[in-house]
């Protein structure tokens, strides 16, 4: 038996957040117009639960809160790193529970509020971090990467742990170094680690809330979105990150309503080509946040018929809540 299976630290894991309320729902469904209200009810700061809202500068897209909003009621995990950095789901777990405990530690409640369905879920489910990182292995590893390529470290990985190596994108050479790492230290495959997903979540937990739509309606909310964020200046945006970084790091470069543009700045479309992709991408993320939200079960879905009902959403929410 590997030595660190005979002594798996406590720091491994990150344990569920339940003691917190959570507030979701997909892009445009009014997330910050219902979390003012709800956290001032619940005497409550607010946790970003957005893996975008994490980078400087990348406000008009990600539909940042306001500096006003960010008066009324505390904000954190906003403004994070440069566009330039990585910012992982471990990053993030580690770093809201942080402020979680810190928040808590002012006699105030904890409201994360976001439409990132992975960081949802990993709250509310528990992490798996892993052992530290052994820098002599991955410098090995980023020397035969450089030598026989990324292909090799695939099928090294597929070797070791197929499950990992399956979900794990082709070019991901951080992550594919990772779980080759754990592997190695461990003497058991990420995938074998990584399996709090396959929980099932707290029947007790009724904190947990996301905003739902019908779908026609919330394709218009996100084409008058789509619409402002252009007439706000997203263009502008974009260019004035790139004149500041040259580029954008892997994650930020594939936000929705940032690549676009870059396309559009770069000469591949025309601006009335980059307005409907990033409606049409938009739509594709929401379709795809909805199928993340009905695989957590504790999720309460608090029903929006038109824009005035979301007066009206706080008042459900905690009605339900105190049931």
């Amino acid at each position: 038996m590997n030595m660190f299976e005979q002594n798996v630290s406590s720091d491994w894991f990150k344990q569920p957040l339940l003691d917190a309320w959570y507030l979701s729902g997909p892009t445009a469904s009014g997330k910050t117009q219902v979390a003012i209200p709800l956290a001032k009810a619940l005497n409550a700061e607010v946790i970003s639960l957005d893996s975008m809202a994490v980078y400087r500068g990348m406000d008009i897209g990600t539909a940042k809160p306001t500096s006003d909003i960010l008066g009324e009621v505390p904000h954190h995990l906003i403004d994070v790193v440069e566009p330039t950095e990585d910012y992982s789901v471990s990053q993030f777990v580690i770093d809201a529970h942080r402020c979680a405990e810190e928040i808590k530690s002012r006699g105030r409640q904890v409201l994360f509020v976001g439409g990132t369905p992975l960081y949802l879920k990993t709250l509310l489910r528990g992490m798996f971090l892993g052992p530290p990182a052994d820098w002599d292995f991955r410098a090995a590893v980023q020397k035969d990467v450089q030598e026989f390529g990324l292909e090799a470290l695939r099928n090294r990985l597929m070797h070791v742990d197929p499950l990992s190596a399956h979900r794990i994108l082709p070019h991901d050479e951080r992550r594919m170094t990772r779980a080759l790492e754990v592997a190695m230290l461990t003497g058991r495959p990420l995938s074998h680690w990584q399996t709090q997903f396959e929980r099932i979540g707290d029947k007790h937990c009724n904190r947990v809330f996301v905003l739902g739509w019908e779908r026609g309606v919330l394709h218009q909310r996100v084409k008058e979105r789509v619409e402002k964020m252009f007439e706000a200046g997203l263009l502008d945006e974009v260019k004035g990150l790139l004149a500041k970084h040259q580029t954008l790091g892997r994650t930020a470069m594939q936000a929705v309503g940032y690549k676009e543009p870059i396309d559009y700045l770069n000469g591949k479309a025309t601006l009335p080509d980059t307005i409907e992709r990033v409606l049409i991408h938009t739509r594709q993320f929401v379709r795809r946040q909805e199928i993340w939200f009905r695989s957590i079960k504790e999720i309460k879905r608090i029903p929006i018929s038109e824009s005035g009902n979301l007066q009206d959403a706080t008042r459900d929410i905690l009605k339900i809540a105190a049931v």
